[in-house]
Formats: structure tokens, sequence, C-alpha cells
């Protein structure tokens, strides 16, 4: 059963090191995700499993000690998804970056998994593998990386669409009050075409969540660099 989840955007520039000179402008994003995962950590779960949007080649499941890196984008810096050895297949950026949220808490509370989500990924099957992922243990939590739409400023990566600002808020709402329901039935296609990768991810968040009665409370909502990001905490 999902016993609490904290939600967290998956820019690589959350790492520091990756952002080099612009670090300071995800302070507070930075901040908002320790405290999410703080209340991970103090709901004692049997299992956390990183939950996040990747790309055809890094879809599925990530055993604990997988490994990331941050050198596609110009760093030397590597992270684990917890201790352990488990092979060469590498985290996809989001886990990776979820993987480093976890090390800079100093998690070790749990076991950990990731899931890396395709975004094609129809709803029905997100809720279905949030299901299964919720019934593996009697106290399961979810760290779930991704990003609201990317075309929210003229110079966003996906252009200006006059739609992103109303898909952001109706996620961000949903995210804070712990909407299961409202999760479920945000549109896959429009998610596409804003290029919001934590769509996926958020309704396998939706699946999990089903009948655990959670409060959600929206922690950070922003949109630099025309990518909308949210954190929030459910428990």
């Amino acid at each position: 059963m999902l016993v609490a989840a904290a939600v967290c955007p998956a820019p690589p520039l959350l790492v520091p090191e990756v952002a080099a000179g612009a670090a300071a402008e995800l302070g507070e994003a930075r901040t908002a995700c320790s405290d999410a995962l703080a209340v991970l950590a103090a709901s004692r779960p049997d299992l956390l499993v990183v939950v996040g949007p990747a790309d055809e080649d890094h879809r599925g499941p990530y055993p604990q000690g997988a490994r990331g890196s941050f050198r596609g984008f110009g760093v030397e810096a590597d992270v684990q998804l917890g201790a352990g050895d488990a092979g060469a297949r590498p985290l996809p950026p989001s886990l990776a970056v979820g993987a480093w949220l976890l090390n800079r808490a100093g998690w070790g509370a749990a076991p950990l998994e990731g899931l890396g989500v395709g975004e094609p990924l129809d709803t029905a099957r997100c809720l279905e593998a949030g299901r299964q992922i919720a019934a593996r243990e009697a106290r399961v939590a979810l760290l779930v990386m991704g990003d609201g739409s990317a075309c929210r400023t003229l110079k966003a990566p996906g252009y200006l669409d006059d739609r992103a600002a109303a898909f952001d808020a109706a996620a961000a709402r949903a995210l804070g009050s712990a909407d299961v329901a409202a999760l479920a039935v945000l549109d896959a296609e429009l998610a596409y075409e804003l290029k919001a990768a934590g769509r996926a991810p958020w309704q396998v968040l939706a699946g999990a969540a089903e009948g655990a009665g959670l409060d959600g409370r929206l922690l950070y909502e922003d949109a630099p660099y025309g990518v909308g990001y949210f954190v929030a905490a459910w428990s």
C-alpha cells in the first residue's frame, strides 16, 4: 500500500555541478525537494520506488545499486541508486536526478528501486503500473520525477503555447491536493504536445495512490526556463 509520495522536477540543472553559475536559480526548488524527501523518510516505507520519464533505451525497472551519470551534460559527476552493484545499464537522467536527491538527503531508510516510464505510455497502463507497485509491500513510498509543460515562454524548449499555463495549473492543483482522479484524467495527447514529461509518472502515482486516502501539499511551483516545475508531498 502506498503510504507516502514525493513529487519533484527532473531537470539535471537541479544538480549544482550541472547548473554551474546558474545553480542559485533553482535553490528554492532544491529546498522544497529536501522537504518532500523528509516526508518519505518519516513514512518508514518497506520499499521506495523512484519513477521518472525515460526514452526508449532506458525504460523499465532498475534495481538498487544502478548507476547514473551527468557526464552527458559536461560534468564528471556520477550517482548511484542506493548501495550495491547492479550492473552496467545506466539510469535515465530523470532517475539519476532522483538518485542525486536521495544521496543528498542521506537516504538509508528503505530498499530502493527505479522505474523508467516511456512518455507515450497510455493512461490505463500507467495506472496499472502504479497499482502493481503499491501492492508489492505493506508500506510503499514513491519518489516521482517529472516536469510540466515545456511551452510556457517564447524561450522555452517547446516555444510558447497558450494551452501550457492551464495544463500546468491543473497539474499543480492535482499534485498539491493528492487528487488521484484529476491526475488520472490529464490529457496524454495534450501533455505530449506540450512536452510535459511528468504526465506518465504522475499517472503511475495516481494508480498507486488509489484508495490510500493520502493528503497532499504543494511545496513549490514555478516555470523557470519556461518549463513547469512542481514539488509536492503526499502522506
